[in-house]
């Protein structure tokens, strides 16, 4: 099947289209039924007639956007109508969803006279928090936008205007920035004189480019004053008229620092780049072929040529996906008047920023594991960098509030936090760590510090200021490699070839000579990074340590079992997965370490897990997991679990709510734990699951993950007398800044 074939398919498999209304609140009973409508319904009524502003408490005012069009420019479909937009309306509802949590009422309005369909939408001000406009031809929407802005308390925008001036704005920044040119120097060559266009090169004006190093084509070639003038073509373009004589693109092009090709495809060719200044700056946008396509820009010339487009499938997509969710994100949760010139410039500014940072590998491994790296080949963030979402519309939010159009007041780390919290429960729970590991940073030592993971993970670490990062490896070796991640930090670093180790061989042959080993072994065993970071985390060099990202578990665990040990209170470590939902939090325990657990050891994974747990603000509720409920079944298995609950229970020291034996779903179900078994010391369901041995463990956390969509972090090590943490081979970068935020946090 083509293209085509799948997306009808796509499009019309059961239920049709692509959107639906869900509920957010219970309809289960009688009682749910009266709050939500009749006759409950009318308090919040009564209460929105008496303050309007509360409709943003009572409904999904200030969390929906109007997306709203009447279908008389497409796409490159042109004009079909209002009914045959509905599907790309859909589509922009998704994309608001999917990127920033934003509810949509797609709106298809069958009106072209631009005075009656500016008004009908004005009409619709008390349903929406926003209204997007969206393929409406121009000049029209022009026209149409600025009204709206003018007669609507809420922000209104025209994608197809400023989120493509807003996204290829950032982009300009970072290429001029890479190409050493001056945004006030640049000569600007545009094709095209429509909506885009226009609205892109005031965008640009309000960056720092001097409109009259701006230069405007049309079909008909350059927009000269004398055009303007006797009105030929409409009047926003006029402002960006030439004072020079008439001519083609291609003369408009010679000399120019950048083209900007928001027009139609295979109008440039490559002796028109050739023309261009050194280094040109090329964004050919027209879809689906652009202006010229990007391997013959490339070939076009010798020196460098920072290329963009609007397609997926080149470097530096020009997309207006990485706009209009987040700007409407921020305006929306500062209640702004409407979105202005200021929060678009914060916008792009923030996208420009966020493309010079270390791209998370989820991002990388979404776009063929291509590299993306800042650089004429990577100027902008891609769509699917979950970054965007927080940096990007916290941005537009701070800037709404210093610009005087919001209405909320907001503590900009705090939303930061909630905006990160809409990206899954694991950024929720991880921000609470994150923060009590940037209360007082630690000395972290990386057993594999000569790993690229390892390196962009001290980089960030250093950079958010989580922890002092310590890596073990060749020196030369690490300098180079964050060189060509470009990265632009001077870590600290302990060499096994160079450095003096005689101290921390002696105190590792002290540790272990009644265990074999000699004197010589250890000078040897040393040049081990998981030996020699054991070895600096047991005698106070370090604070804690990370090792296994290149290692099996129990090769990793091994070195730091026989260094630094268990607690003094502690025979047994283990190790814990902290999964979460969309609404709960579980903590799974054993997953990695002890095969076949008795009562003593399970006891103590369940107190060591508890401690784990309240480490992320959760309050434990310990649950020993297996086949039987309280008795049910009695074998040797089952006592286990039923034992360790016991002495929990009747132990004075223990303040958490501690029951078991357990089967896994009368933990974790209410009316069960509340109903057959309301004797139970457990009156909530267990967030604290402790399973009767490792198989179980292992198995239960990856079924959870892979089929019950839980993410994971972890494994977490408890247990140890200093804080230890073993990865999993294969880690990304983000888990390993995961598990060394938990490791400084042990460490305080």
């Amino acid at each position: 099947m083509g293209l085509d074939e799948d997306a009808l398919d796509y499009h019309r498999s059961d239920p049709p289209g692509k959107i639906e209304i869900s509920t957010t609140k219970p309809t289960n009973t009688q009682r749910d039924l009266s709050l939500a409508y009749s006759p409950g319904v009318a308090a919040p009524c009564r209460a929105i007639d008496k303050d309007p502003t509360e409709a943003y408490t009572y409904t999904t005012k200030g969390n929906m956007v109007g997306v709203v069009s009447n279908g008389t420019a497409v796409l490159g479909l042109g004009d079909i109508g209002a009914q045959a937009s509905k599907p790309v309306m859909e589509g922009k509802g998704v994309l608001f969803k999917r990127f920033a949590d934003i509810d949509v009422f797609d709106i298809e309005l069958d009106e072209t006279d631009p005075a009656e369909f500016a008004d009908s939408v004005a009409r619709m001000e008390p349903t929406f928090g926003g209204i997007n406009l969206e393929d409406i031809k121009a000049p029209e929407c022009i026209e149409i936008e600025e009204y709206l802005r003018e007669a609507m308390d809420i922000p209104v925008f025209h994608d197809d205007q400023h989120g493509t001036a807003i996204i290829s704005g950032a982009a300009l920044l970072n290429a001029c920035e890479i190409a050493g040119k001056d945004l006030e120097d640049i000569e600007v060559t545009f094709a095209g004189a429509g909506a885009a266009a226009t609205a892109t090169a005031r965008f640009y004006d309000s960056l720092g480019v001097k409109k009259a190093n701006i230069t405007m084509c049309d079909i008909d070639g350059i927009v000269t004053e004398a055009r303007a003038a006797d009105g030929d073509p409409h009047e926003y373009v006029a402002p960006f008229a030439a004072d020079r004589p008439e001519g083609s693109l291609a003369e408009a092009m010679e000399g120019a620092d950048v083209f900007v090709g928001l027009s139609a495809g295979g109008i440039v060719d490559e002796d028109m780049v050739r023309s261009m200044a050194d280094d040109p700056i090329v964004f050919a946008m027209a879809n689906p072929e652009p202006e010229i396509g990007y391997e013959r820009a490339k070939a076009a010339r010798d020196d460098t040529v920072i290329m963009a487009t609007g397609r997926s499938d080149y470097p530096n997509q020009v997309n207006n996906v990485l706009g209009f969710p987040f700007i409407f994100r921020g305006a929306l949760d500062v209640r702004a008047t409407e979105i202005n010139e200021a929060m678009k410039v914060a916008a792009a500014e923030a996208l420009a920023d966020l493309a010079k940072r270390d791209v998370p590998d989820a991002v990388v491994k979404a776009y063929g594991d291509q590299p993306l790296q800042f650089g004429p080949e990577y100027i902008i963030p891609k769509p699917l960098d979950p970054r965007v979402l927080f940096e990007l519309s916290g941005a537009v939010a701070e800037a709404a509030m210093e610009s005087g159009v919001a209405r909320e007041e907001l503590d900009l780390e705090e939303y930061r936090e909630e905006l990160e919290a809409r990206l899954g429960k694991s950024r929720e729970m991880m921000r609470v760590v994150l923060n009590k590991a940037k209360s007082d940073p630690k000395r972290l030592v990386l057993a594999e510090g000569d790993d690229p993971k390892m390196i962009r993970a001290a980089y960030q670490l250093v950079e958010q200021d989580i922890a002092h990062p310590v890596l073990i490896g060749d020196k030369r070796a690490i300098w180079e490699q964050a060189a060509d991640l470009g990265l632009d930090f001077d870590p600290e670093i302990v060499d096994p070839t160079t450095d003096e180790l005689d101290p921390y061989a002696d105190r590792l042959y002290e540790l272990r000579q009644r265990n074999g080993v000699t004197r010589r072994e250890a000078a040897g065993m040393v040049h081990d990074g998981n030996y020699l970071a054991s070895v600096m985390v047991e005698v106070g060099d370090a604070d804690a340590m990370l090792t296994g990202l290149t290692n099996h578990y129990p090769t990793a665990l091994r070195p730091p079992l026989q260094v630094v040990g268990t607690a003094d209170d502690s025979d047994y470590a283990a190790g814990v997965y902290m999964l979460t939902f969309r609404n709960r939090v579980v903590f799974v325990a054993d997953a990695t370490v002890n095969q076949a657990p008795d009562a003593d050891v399970l006891e103590e994974v369940a107190t060591h897990t508890a401690d784990l747990a309240r480490q992320f603000n959760v309050d434990p509720r310990v649950a020993l997991l297996s086949y039987s409920d309280f008795g049910t079944v009695d074998n040797e298995g089952t006592r286990k679990p039923r034992e360790a609950a016991r002495r929990l229970r009747e132990n004075p020291g223990v303040d958490f709510p501690v029951d078991g034996e357990m089967q896994a779903d009368t933990a974790v179900v209410e009316e069960m734990l509340t109903g057959d078994y309301d004797f139970s010391e457990l009156q909530e369901p267990a967030n604290v699951l402790v399973f009767p041995n490792l198989e179980a463990g292992n198995i239960a956390y990856k079924l959870l993950q892979r089929l019950g969509g839980a993410e994971a972090i972890g494994p977490m090590l408890v247990g140890m007398d200093k804080p230890v943490h073993v990865l999993q081979r294969g880690d990304e970068v983000k888990d390993i800044v995961n598990l060394a935020s938990v490791a400084v946090v042990d460490a305080q």
